[in-house]
């Protein structure tokens, strides 16, 4: 797991507690269509798409070497900050049971915040359909994983995901430095929304 965000909320045990809960209990279906927990039943179809550079060169906290055993092993550690309400891996799936796209959400209960970290496969990108659909994944961490604060990172030169942020009205705060899981660091860019900040913006999510 990555670092929690830069700034510091101190959740109340109780409201930690909940959190926790609606991780562990998180229905993917509330996603989107076609949404899945990642199984190690997905490992080699989700391999399949992480070998591509497309889709993983940009993402920082991805197994490496990207191999069909890395990527069970990152599931089933996955399944397991599932358990303790830390993390949830949700998969999108395509009409022929191949992963389709991956999203990863990295959870700190106590401090009511989370991350989100994933990748569309190549031949679904740059369809004009990325900025409605991370606002769908924000919206569902306000709402459905109950957090009151989203920190989000991006590689200096990856300039898609930084437009889809931006476009989604988070505040730019710098740069920081991401830890990749071999314990290295890349620096990146940062920013962060708080839940009245999302709701002031697109009012509360519909249900």
């Amino acid at each position: 797991m990555s670092d929690p965000p830069v700034t510091v909320i101190r959740a109340a045990p109780a409201e930690a507690a909940d959190i926790r809960r609606r991780v562990r209990e998180v229905d993917p279906a509330t996603l989107g269509p076609d949404r899945v927990i990642a199984t190690p039943a997905h490992a080699a179809s989700l391999a399949r798409m992480l070998a591509d550079p497309r889709v993983s060169d940009p993402i920082y906290d991805l197994p490496r070497p990207i191999t069909e055993d890395s990527v069970r092993a990152w599931i089933e550690a996955a399944a397991d900050d599932q358990s303790r309400g830390d993390a949830v891996l949700i998969l999108s799936m395509d009409e022929d049971g191949e992963v389709a796209g991956y999203s990863r959400f990295s959870v700190w209960p106590d401090r009511s915040s989370a991350e989100i970290a994933g990748a569309t496969r190549a031949d679904r990108q740059n369809r004009g359909q990325g900025t409605a659909g991370a606002a769908r994944s924000f919206g569902w961490m306000f709402e459905v994983l109950g957090v009151r604060l989203i920190g989000l990172t991006a590689a200096l030169d990856n300039a898609r995901s930084a437009r889809v942020i931006e476009a989604a009205g988070f505040r730019s705060m710098g740069e920081r430095d991401s830890r990749r899981p071999d314990g290295t660091f890349r620096r990146s860019l940062y920013w962060e929304m708080t839940a009245d900040e999302w709701r002031e913006r697109y009012g509360p999510r519909p249900g």
